[in-house]
């Protein structure tokens, strides 16, 4: 019934064993307990696990592939999804955050006079400024790095690596934080090379690894993302992107407004249906034959077989989804489709665990009783 969920795809060059992939995700969880969520959704049948935010320079957040307790934790990563036929990729990250800038908050973040939804906010404020003034030779010590994590990555076990197009990229990217005046700023071609130049050091060093990158797309009318590329540059940023060696896309909303519109709830007034991010893959297919992977609300298998018989998206990302009912693509695949635990998009212990820093959970958890 549902032949193309379960049909195998050629992602970039690398082969997926079905359409379902797990969507880059900080989950907030201790590295055992992550590593045991990944291990149940690889076990579940979902094809590949995209790790989100893996640092690309030594003293990013997260586990460091430039330390040896960091490159143990992804090796093990890989060792846990690897025998349930679940391919790994590594999303390298770049924070746009300005750490110096961050500092004279944290006072008011430790009394709690600060609350998280405030912090976020200001924090945006300081994005601007922050990549605007960033020297040039930094830039490019960043941009190059990515080819060495990269590297790193592949060693760690990792069989793909996505570039995160949101974050130092997306703002790069972005009219509203980028007022540089050098080559990285101006033109929509200008603001495209901070990426472009982190895809080309990867290609470099790895001719023949597949590259993703999640495209963080800009919606107006109504304003939705401030980091990423407005929808009428697409097809600058696209080209662009794949003449430096893309192999595939993951198209999504822009970040760097409120956390439930890039997660957005059952009731969101723009994002509420299911596949609430695919009109903008339908937008980037006109401009690529790459594979598009879609995501967004996605939790029919119906829905889901539909987007893709149809050719309107390669796969289908899934995070909270996956995160409810992990065994969705095994139910998919054994025709149990109707003892999913669907997803109802209620963003309480999930968006509502991460903000209040007790990682992302589910409804559907039953915590054990002593």
């Amino acid at each position: 019934m549902y032949e193309t969920i379960n049909s195998p795809l050629n992602y970039g060059g690398l082969t997926l064993k079905n359409r379902i992939l797990f969507a880059p995700t900080s989950l907030g969880l201790p590295q055992e307990e992550l590593l045991e969520r990944m291990k149940k959704i690889a076990a579940g049948g979902c094809a590949m696990i995209i790790i989100g935010d893996v640092p690309v320079l030594p003293h990013g957040f997260g586990p460091s592939l430039y330390t040896k307790k960091g490159m143990e934790f992804y090796k093990s990563l890989a060792d846990a999804v690897h025998p349930y036929g679940c391919k790994l990729c590594a999303q390298l990250h770049q924070s746009d955050s300005n750490l110096k800038g961050m500092i004279k908050y944290i006072p008011g973040v430790l009394t709690k006079r600060i609350s998280m939804e405030e912090l976020r906010p200001l924090l945006n404020q300081q994005v601007g400024p922050y990549i605007t003034g960033l020297p040039e030779k930094k830039v490019e010590e960043i941009t190059d790095a990515f080819g060495k994590a990269a590297e790193l990555a592949i060693q760690a076990g990792f069989d793909m690596v996505q570039v995160h197009g949101d974050r130092m990229c997306g703002s790069f990217s972005s009219s509203v934080f980028n007022h540089r005046t050098d080559r990285y700023g101006g033109s929509p071609e200008n603001r495209a090379r901070f990426a472009v130049e982190a895809v080309s050091a990867i290609r470099r060093r790895l001719p023949d690894v597949p590259i993703d990158y999640k495209l963080a797309v800009r919606q107006e009318n109504p304003h939705y993302g401030n980091a990423g590329v407005l929808e009428e540059e697409l097809p600058i940023f696209v080209p662009l992107l794949e003449q430096a060696g893309v192999t595939s896309f993951h198209v999504t909303l822009a970040n760097h407004g409120e956390l439930s519109d890039t997660i957005p709830p059952k009731n969101h007034p723009e994002f509420g249906a299911e596949g609430c991010f695919l009109k903008f893959c339908d937008q980037v297919r006109k401009l690529t034959k790459l594979p598009i992977c879609g995501v967004g609300g996605l939790t029919d298998p119906d829905f889901v077989e539909e987007q893709l018989k149809s050719d309107r998206i390669d796969c289908a990302a899934m995070s909270r989804q996956l995160t409810a009912d992990p065994e969705w693509p095994n139910k998919v695949c054994s025709g149990q489709a109707g003892e999913i635990h669907r997803c109802v998009r209620c963003n309480k212990k999930c968006l509502g665990g991460m903000m209040a820093h007790q990682g992302v959970h589910c409804i559907y958890e039953r915590k054990e009783t002593k």
